[in-house]
């Protein structure tokens, strides 16, 4: 198993790092993927890849933290070149739900993300919340380019779902999937081909049914799979072989 999206650089996780790696691998997770949300994060998670094997880490700027936290594509390249457990980029793209950033201020964050994207075959690990057509349509941009895209804690409509599998998108499932009030979401993730889905945590954020409203951690992440392969119509290890397969075909071809 692998936990493609968590934030071990936010409490309570990176206080107790050594017990959360340790929880991770009794389930038989075999990697995590800690994401950067700010220049701040990212120093931190330069720090914790370090911690482990299983753990790699990603450089980006959260929609959230983009008025404060400048990127552009080269400052991305750079780090990225500069450090071989760096494998993504991101998180980043557009949250119109919550506007903490100026939506201009995303919009450009957005695009430097993609393009540094571009240049290096990087996959793209992307929020987007509220903000469906923006979203595609700065994706559609850069079509003829093909960035590895991946839609992280995908929520989105089943509508919007088909038009980023134009886009030769992937799609990760969360917790929320767990959710009594997920039937769409249940629905969308059945229609999604096999070897285009992940699974994640978002951790400490979004713990799975039966520890909703607890903070989770990535051993967590079993839950999800279990649900998935419910949700398939296949068993648990098959989801298990399938988004491992999924998420080493995506970070490391």
């Amino acid at each position: 198993m692998i936990d493609s999206h968590c934030h071990l650089d936010h409490e309570p996780l990176l206080s107790d790092l050594t017990n959360v790696i340790k929880r991770s691998k009794e389930v038989g997770i075999k990697k995590i993927l800690t994401i950067s949300t700010s220049f701040k994060s990212f120093d931190c998670i330069k720090k914790i890849i370090q911690e482990d094997e299983m753990i790699y880490g990603t450089i980006g700027i959260h929609p959230h933290e983009t008025s404060e936290n400048k990127i552009t594509s080269d400052i991305i390249v750079k780090n990225i070149t500069e450090n071989k457990k760096i494998i993504g980029i991101g998180e980043t793209g557009l949250d119109f739900y919550y506007n903490n950033s100026d939506q201009n201020d995303q919009k450009i964050s957005f695009k430097e993300h993609i393009e540094a994207a571009i240049k290096t075959n990087y996959p793209l690990i992307i929020h987007s919340r509220d903000a469906e057509k923006v979203t595609f349509d700065i994706l559609s941009d850069y079509k003829n380019q093909n960035p590895k895209i991946l839609m992280h804690c995908f929520t989105g409509s089943k509508d919007f779902a088909k038009k980023l599998l134009s886009l030769n998108a992937y799609f990760s499932a969360s917790g929320i999937i767990t959710f009594k009030n997920s039937q769409d979401l249940q629905e969308t993730f059945k229609f999604l081909p096999m070897d285009k889905i992940l699974i994640e945590t978002d951790s400490p954020f979004l713990a799975p049914v039966p520890n909703r409203g607890k903070k989770n951690e990535p051993s967590f992440i079993d839950y999800t799979a279990q649900k998935l392969a419910v949700i398939k119509s296949i068993s648990k290890s098959e989801i298990v072989n399938l988004t491992t397969n999924n998420f080493n075909k995506l970070f490391f071809n």
